[in-house]
């Protein structure tokens, strides 16, 4: 099997996963394939050597995204002027997640401490695996699972007490 049929492969079969683990970074699917996206095409051209020298290429793209997220995040987090409105206001659909409680309040979430959640809760990621993955100590991915599931125990009051979260 040739290097693009075995990326293509892996793409095929790791496409659902890393979806939704990018949704659950950018609060929304379409900042996730775009986050994927760049991700793939940046590790597609070096396919060979990542496949071969990583034991889990699916670690490692986890890795680059939340890389890849919490670096385009520093850069747009800065208010942006425009001189004059758009005369046809953009009709956005509504993303039925948006007022979910749970979303609302992961969302909110620092970027590391929402890639900690996203990696424990909805990937089922060990600290170990967390640490490898976003290059952090486990002691770190302890402390911010820590501070990520207090802001969420605090943001949303009663949910969290009644268990339903």
């Amino acid at each position: 099997m040739s290097t693009e049929d075995d990326f293509a492969e892996f793409v095929r079969v790791a496409l659902p996963g890393l979806l939704r683990y990018g949704h659950a970074l950018t609060g929304n699917p379409h900042d996730a394939a775009d986050l994927v996206q760049t991700v793939l095409e940046k590790v597609g051209s070096r396919w060979s050597k990542i496949n071969s020298k990583c034991d889990d290429p699916r670690a490692y793209i986890r890795k680059a995204m939340a890389n890849t997220h919490i670096s385009r995040w520093r850069r747009t987090r800065r208010e942006t002027l425009i001189a004059d409105f758009p005369d046809v206001p953009a009709q956005q659909r509504h993303d039925r997640l948006e007022d979910e409680p749970v979303w609302q309040a992961l969302r909110d979430l620092p970027p590391r401490q929402r890639a900690v959640v996203v990696l424990r809760y909805y990937e089922g990621l060990s600290e170990a695996e967390i640490a490898d993955t976003l290059g952090v100590s486990c002691g770190t991915v302890k402390s911010q699972s820590s501070k990520a599931l207090a802001s969420l125990r605090q943001r949303l009051g009663p949910l969290a007490e009644g268990g339903d979260v």
